[in-house]
Parts: structure tokens; sequence; C-alpha cells
């Protein structure tokens, strides 16, 4: 079953005074937080829609491998509006979709794997009777949630969409931990602060350095996805050139072509991964998740009781 995160980061930040997505959380920003906490929980495909200061964010966020999509219509529009723009581009590339906020960064990887593991195809987390983000939505439900007419957004969408919302009990009061004011900011950072130890993993494939990360992964994908390097380096924010480096050094590495490119026509280039590509980024990927799902385990085993 293929995973997706989609984070909305559009806004104006009005209410906070300050642009959200990039105040820091100890050493990292929140929307650097919100995604190293998807992709700690294994969550294969991170998407966020931008808008407000989006080169900013892009730029700050383009080392992480994820897709940025912009909602250019950030000023007159809703938050309902930037969901839709996710979910359309999501719609045939997963099964499920966990979709928060981007100023609530304190949930953890345990309360994600926690709602990937019900087979609800509505779900959010809840602690003490407090629901939170982020809320898991099956594929099955994007139609009726992208002709919903919109009154009162996404919550309105969701309650009409047919399908009842589970509450999957957490222990977990990050899910609640907003920084929609000032004042939410400090009782978010001081929360934070309290905050258990956690293990991160990253994942890199090296001979005399190394050639494959999950940035690499995420380019192979994006090129799969809209067979082009030209469109997977836009949406990483990562420049022609570099994306062509990332190739070069791939291929030579390996020995194997890795990339197909066809020439010209009424339609112009196009490019695909072949067989060997695809071999790769699959077997990168479940390498990754076997690792995580050990990383936890024996952190728990030997940390126990530590922090």
């Amino acid at each position: 079953m293929t995973n997706a995160a989609l984070i909305v980061a559009a806004g104006m930040s009005s209410r906070m005074g300050d642009f959200k997505p990039m105040l820091n959380i100890g050493s990292i920003s929140i929307a650097q937080r919100v995604v190293a906490t998807f992709q700690q929980a294994g969550v294969e495909k991170i998407v966020m829609i931008t808008g407000y200061n989006a080169t900013l964010l892009e730029r700050h966020l383009s080392g992480n491998g994820i897709v940025f999509l912009r909602n250019e219509e950030y000023r007159t529009t809703q938050m309902f509006d930037s969901v839709r723009i996710g979910l359309r581009y999501l719609q045939g590339k997963c099964d499920r979709v966990l979709f928060t906020p981007v100023d609530i960064p304190l949930f953890t990887a345990a309360t994600v794997r926690a709602l990937l593991e019900t087979d609800a195809a509505l779900a959010c987390p809840a602690v003490d009777g407090e629901t939170g983000h982020p809320t898991l939505i099956a594929a099955s439900l994007f139609e009726s949630i992208l002709a919903d007419e919109g009154d009162r957004g996404l919550r309105g969408a969701l309650e009409r969409c047919g399908e009842a919302l589970r509450l999957v009990p957490v222990e977990d009061r990050g899910i609640l931990h907003d920084a929609d004011t000032p004042e939410d900011y400090k009782a978010l950072l001081k929360y934070h602060n309290e905050q258990l130890v956690r293990p991160v993993l990253s994942v890199e494939l090296a001979r005399e350095k190394v050639f494959f990360d999950s940035r690499a992964a995420m380019l192979l994908q994006l090129i799969d996805e809209t067979q082009s390097v030209r469109s997977a380096c836009q949406r990483m924010q990562m420049s022609y050139s570099g994306g062509w480096n990332v190739i070069r050094t791939l291929e030579s590495q390996l020995s194997r072509t890795l990339i197909r490119r066809s020439q010209g026509g009424r339609g112009g280039g196009k490019s695909c991964l072949t067989e060997d590509g695809r071999q790769l980024l699959a077997r990168y990927e479940a390498y990754s998740d076997a690792l995580r799902e050990q990383a936890g385990a024996l952190f728990d085993r030997y940390f126990e009781g530590i922090f």
C-alpha cells in the first residue's frame, strides 16, 4: 500500500506576524520538522503546497526530497483550495494520504505509524478525547472531496464524504499544538523542549563517495512520473544541470543506464526509468523501510528509560 503526505504551507501567516514554516523549533524549522517526521515514519511520497513566500520556502526545503506544488491564488483562496491541488496531483499515485497544515509540527512518527496501521478510510489521532492532526484519507474519498462545494472547508467535505471518521487513540499531545499566534508558538516551543529523544535515519549508498540517497531516489521517482528531467528538477527546486549531474554520477557508479531518453518528435523529448532504474528505486525504498523499522526496535532496546 502506497502512503503519501500532503502538507499545506500556502498561507500568509498573518496572525503570527512572521513566516511560520521557517520559524525554528530547536535547530530545525517547523517545515523541516513536519517533513522529517513523515520520513521517519516511512511515508513514501511527501507533497507540499506552497504560496506565500513560495520560492523562499521551496529553496529552504530543496534538499529534503519532497514535491512542491504552488497555489498561485493563495491571497484569495482558503486552505481547502490548497488541499484540492494536492489531492488532484495525488490521484492515482497513492492509496492513502496523511494531511496536515504545516503549522502543526510536533506529532510523532509513532502517531503516523498508528494511523497507517488502521484499515479505516478516514481517521485522525485523538488524545484524551481531543482530536488532532494528521488526518488519514483513503484515495477512494478523493473524488468526493474534490467535488465538494467547500462549505466549512475540508472539515465539512470530510463530514459529507460518506465515511465515518475513526479516532485512533495515541499518547501524543503534539497532535494538538499549532503555531497560529505568537502565544501558540511559545507554548509549542515549551512542549518541544520536554519531548523524548528519537532516532532519525538517513540511508545513503556509497562506493568511494555517496552516490545515492533519498534526494536521488525522489529525482528518479519524479522523472518516471513526469517523463521529464526538467519537470522533475523543478518540482524539487533542483537545477536542471544539478539533476543531470546526479543522474550521471549514478550511472557512472553503477555502470548501468538508469534513464531512457527519447529525442524530439511532435510532443518533444521524453525521459523515463529503465528497468534497472526501477529496480534500484524499489530496492532502495524497501531497504530504507526495513532499516527504519529495525532502528526503532533497536532504539527502544538500547535506550529505554534513559531519556
